[in-house]
């Protein structure tokens, strides 16, 4: 299982835009074959920050969602130019 956070902080004025299209690539992505969970949440006190939670059934499935046209268009063609901030990592469930 791949687990994957990622943090997005969006530009000043652009949270809303990144919100909409988000809500758009999680029905996308629920869709792929190997995604086992894909959550997208934002914050509450600081509506411009965003938390995404996914679960992939192995490497393969995830190299496969970032190759996808969703993928391509919203994130990197959309969602990407309207932030100020991005990370993401790759995470172990602690047994």
């Amino acid at each position: 299982m791949i687990n994957v956070i990622a943090r997005y902080r969006a530009r000043e004025g652009s949270a809303d835009q990144v919100a909409t299209v988000l809500a758009r690539h999680v029905a996308a992505t629920r869709r792929e074959p190997g995604c086992v969970q894909f959550i997208a949440y934002r914050s509450r006190t600081a509506p411009g920050e965003f938390v995404l939670y996914e679960q992939y059934l192995d490497e393969e499935s995830f190299e496969a969602h970032r190759q996808t046209a969703h993928f391509r268009e919203d994130v990197e063609g959309s969602i990407v130019p309207l932030l100020a901030e991005r990370n993401w990592d790759r995470y172990e469930e602690v047994a």
